[in-house]
């Protein structure tokens, strides 16, 4: 088993930390999410003008802060004067992190603050060099084993392998199709490409996550996370499922529903 999965199962990931509570993607989200007792974070990454890589879900960022327009087209300086946490409400009225310094992380920074944590890292942008930035600052912090790596494009993927065959891998949007059609056809001729099945419940009212799909994950050799799920009525239906983990943006109440479940197994 590759170590990236060696915390108990099943896992409970952060999803862009405790993003349902603290500003998501940020130093804050991650520490509480660490704190309630998720033993994975799940974030996600862009590169900047200047070549940095932060910790960022879109393409640019206005939904996140004050300011406005595309990850690539900032300086990292630039973007750190931005306030991540400004657009942050727990409830739609209040803005609690607001003008308390709450910035977008460099990756490097959040390998550093965290040395323990295990991450689930996306690469978002399309273009295949920013895996190699990726690669290289993993190499440099000695953390290679603890982080998974995934991305939506094959190239970024192929790319991914080829400069760290030993990393952990996630799915593809390709991977994941590839994986349904195997499911509905015997998996006849069909090989994973990685270690870790990633899917929400379902896609365009098709169930994705059924006994089914999970014991045929599981016989590939396959973990399977599933994301993002914030009800704890829902997380105990995917455990009894036999799901290997749960993405939350509420961790705290999936760690809770993780150890009732141990408990009584």
């Amino acid at each position: 088993m590759h170590p990236y999965f060696s915390p108990p199962l099943p896992h409970v990931f952060g999803h862009r930390g405790a993003s349902g509570e603290a500003p998501e993607n940020t130093r804050e989200a991650f520490e509480l999410a660490l704190s309630q007792g998720a033993r994975f974070l799940e974030m996600d990454c862009h590169a900047t003008q200047d070549g940095e890589i932060v910790i960022l879900h879109d393409a640019d960022v206005d939904r996140v802060t004050p300011g406005s327009g595309a990850v690539k087209e900032y300086r990292f300086a630039q973007l750190q004067q931005l306030d991540a946490g400004f657009h942050f409400s727990p409830d739609g009225r209040s803005f609690p992190y607001r003008a308390r310094g709450v910035r977008i992380p460099r990756l490097a920074e959040i390998l550093e603050a965290f040395p323990t944590a295990h991450i689930n890292l996306e690469l978002k942008q399309a273009q295949p060099a920013i895996a190699e930035e990726v690669v290289r600052l993993l190499r440099r912090a000695g953390a290679t084993q603890r982080v998974l790596l995934a991305a939506e494009q094959d190239a970024v993927m192929a790319v991914i392998r080829e400069l760290d065959p030993g990393a952990a891998i996630g799915f593809s949007r390709g991977d994941i199709l590839a994986f349904f059609q195997g499911l509905d056809e015997g998996f006849e001729g069909y090989r994973a490409r990685g270690h870790a099945l990633q899917i929400p419940p379902s896609f365009m009212e098709r169930p994705l996550v059924s006994a089914e799909s999970v014991r045929a994950a599981h016989r590939q050799g396959l973990f399977v996370h599933v994301w993002t799920v914030n009800e704890p009525q829902e997380m105990r239906r995917l455990l009894a499922l036999d799901v290997d983990g749960i993405m939350s943006d509420f961790p705290a109440r999936a760690a809770e529903v993780v150890r009732a479940h141990a408990a009584v197994r």
